[in-house]
C-alpha cells in the first residue's frame, strides 16, 4: 500500500465524515446513518448486511483466494450535547452532536472498505465490515451484534479510536488491559421534606446525598489497593427546588472505573454498603440501581506486536506505547471473543481546533488523522493475510 493510494482515498473520507457530522443520532436511533453506510457499500459492490444487532451494518468482501477472516470495527453513534464549534460541517441537529469522533471512524472505514473491495484478486481470505450502534451508551451495541453472528468465523478483529489527546502523526496501543471497565450506578434517596426553617422536622435527602458522596470517595482511597487503578465519579446530584423548603428525594448517579474484576467486585460491594448505611443513619429509605457496564480493554499481545511492526513503518506516522486510561470501549466485548487490538490513533492539533477533549461541545478532530486510521487498518489486514497459515 502507498502513500498515494490513501492520498486518493482521504478526500471522500473528509467529505464522509463532514456529512456525518452534520446528520448525527443518537445510540438506538442510527437508521439514517445506517442506510447511508449501506448505500456506499452498495455502490462499492460491497456485500452487506443491515439490522445487525440493531442498527449494524456488517459488510463483507471475500477475496479470490481461501485464508483467514479479518474483522475491522468502527462505531457510528453520536451525543445528546449541542455542537458549539462555528464551522460549515456544525451539526445540524439541535441538541446532537458527533464529540468522541464516530463519524470519523465510520468515514474511514468506509474508504477502506472501498480499498478492498477494488483489490478483491489480491485478499486472501474475507474482510469482515462491522459499522457498530451504540457505543456510547450501555449495554452498547457491540455484544447484540456478536450475538447476531457478526464473528462467527473471524480470526482476528481491529479497530482504532481518533484520539485528541495525543497528536496527529501518532498512534498508540499497549498489550493487555488498556481501557477500564464501565459500571454505572443510582441512588434514590427517600427522606422527610419539610420546612426550611424547621429542619429538626424533617429528613433532609441533601443532607444525606451529601453524606454519601463523600463517604463514596473514600472507597478507591481506603479500600482499593492503591496498586489497583480505579475510579469512582459522582456527575450528577439533584434534589430540591427552591431554597426554603427541604428535599424529601434526592438522586445520585455515578459511574465505576476499574482494570481488575477484584476492584470491580469490592467497589460494588462497598457502594451498597456505604449507601445503605448511611441511609440508615439519617433514617432515610434508599434504593440503589447497579448497572454493570463493558469489561476491561484487553488487546491481545501478539496483535498489539503487529501493530507496532506495521504502524512503524508507515510514512508520517510515530508509535508509543500508551498507559492505561479510564475511559470505556465496547471493543472489549470483540476482544473477548478472538484476538485483537484496539488502536488509538491521535487526533490532535490545536492550529486547527482540535484541542478540546472528547465530549466537549466544541470537540473536533484533525482529519489528517483519517489517512493514519486508515492507513493502519489496511496495514494490519494485508500483514495478517500475509503471514496467515492454515490450521
Amino acid at each position: 500500500m502507498g502513500r498515494g493510494e490513501i492520498e486518493h482515498l482521504y478526500p471522500v473520507m473528509v467529505e464522509r465524515r463532514r456529512y456525518l457530522h452534520r446528520h448525527p443520532e443518537l445510540s438506538y436511533q442510527e437508521q439514517a446513518t445506517s442506510a447511508y453506510i449501506a448505500d456506499v457499500l452498495n455502490k462499492a459492490g460491497i456485500e452487506h448486511k443491515t439490522q445487525v444487532g440493531g442498527h449494524g451494518v456488517v459488510g463483507i468482501i471475500k477475496g479470490s483466494r481461501p485464508g483467514p477472516v479479518v474483522a475491522l470495527r468502527a462505531d457510528m453513534d453520536a451525543l445528546p450535547i449541542q455542537d458549539e464549534k462555528e464551522v460549515e460541517y456544525k451539526s445540524e441537529v439541535p441538541g446532537i452532536m458527533h464529540a468522541c469522533g464516530h463519524d470519523g471512524h465510520t468515514a474511514v472505514l468506509l474508504g477502506v472498505a472501498e480499498y478492498f473491495a477494488a483489490r478483491r484478486e489480491q485478499i486472501q481470505g474475507e474482510i469482515r465490515l462491522l459499522f457498530q450502534p451504540a457505543e456510547e451508551v450501555c449495554p452498547g451495541g457491540a455484544l447484540p451484534m456478536i450475538k447476531d453472528g457478526a464473528l462467527d468465523g473471524v480470526d482476528v478483529v481491529y479497530g482504532v479510536h481518533l484520539w485528541t489527546p495525543i497528536p496527529v502523526g501518532t498512534a498508540a496501543s499497549a498489550p493487555g488491559p488498556m481501557m477500564a471497565s464501565t459500571d454505572e450506578f443510582f441512588v434514590n434517596i427517600h427522606g422527610r421534606g419539610g420546612h426550611g426553617g424547621m429542619p429538626h422536622k424533617t429528613v433532609d435527602s441533601v443532607v444525606v446525598g451529601s453524606a454519601m458522596v463523600m463517604q463514596l470517595q473514600s472507597i478507591v482511597s481506603r479500600s482499593v489497593n492503591p496498586l489497583d487503578p480505579a475510579v469512582v465519579t459522582i456527575g450528577s446530584f439533584q434534589a430540591g427546588t427552591v431554597q426554603n423548603v427541604i428535599a424529601e428525594r434526592a438522586r445520585l448517579a455515578g459511574t465505576v472505573r476499574c482494570f481488575s474484576e477484584t476492584a470491580r467486585k469490592l467497589i460494588q460491594k462497598r457502594i451498597a454498603s456505604v449507601v445503605e448505611f448511611t441511609a440508615q443513619s439519617y433514617e432515610a429509605e434508599v434504593v440503589l440501581e447497579y448497572i454493570p457496564g463493558y469489561p476491561t480493554l484487553v488487546n491481545d499481545e501478539t496483535e498489539t506486536n503487529r501493530f507496532f511492526k506495521v504502524a512503524g513503518q508507515l510514512e508520517g506516522l510515530k508509535t508509543e506505547l500508551t498507559p492505561p486510561i479510564m475511559p470505556a470501549e465496547d471493543f472489549a466485548y470483540y476482544l473477548q471473543q478472538v484476538p485483537g487490538c484496539f488502536i488509538l490513533v491521535g487526533a490532535g492539533n490545536p492550529e486547527k481546533g482540535a484541542e478540546y477533549p472528547h465530549h466537549h461541545p466544541k470537540f473536533d478532530l484533525d482529519e489528517e488523522a483519517m489517512a493514519h486510521a486508515a492507513a493502519i487498518l489496511i496495514s494490519l489486514t494485508e500483514n495478517y493475510m500475509d503471514e496467515w497459515e492454515p490450521k
